[in-house]
């Protein structure tokens, strides 16, 4: 595919919302959502489940600190 056509979906630190889906944060940490969920399971990622789905956010807090960038706050 020609680069001029790939969907380019940067994120930014600065305008990341407070809560963050599982895509954002794959996309943020560059690894498979399917392994975003099972950190959530395993307790080195906390989700938040919102609506009767049970879809899960991610505190963006909990990502930087993940990334090493901001100290952990709870």
């Amino acid at each position: 595919m020609p680069e001029s056509k790939k969907k380019v979906n940067k994120l930014k630190l600065e305008s990341l919302p407070d809560l963050l889906t599982v895509r954002e944060v794959a996309e943020l940490l560059r690894v498979s959502p399917l392994t975003i969920k099972r950190w959530g399971k395993r307790g080195k990622l906390p989700a938040i489940r919102i609506n009767s789905r049970g879809d899960r956010r991610y505190k963006k807090e909990a990502v930087l600190w993940l990334l090493g960038i901001q100290e952990k706050t709870e």
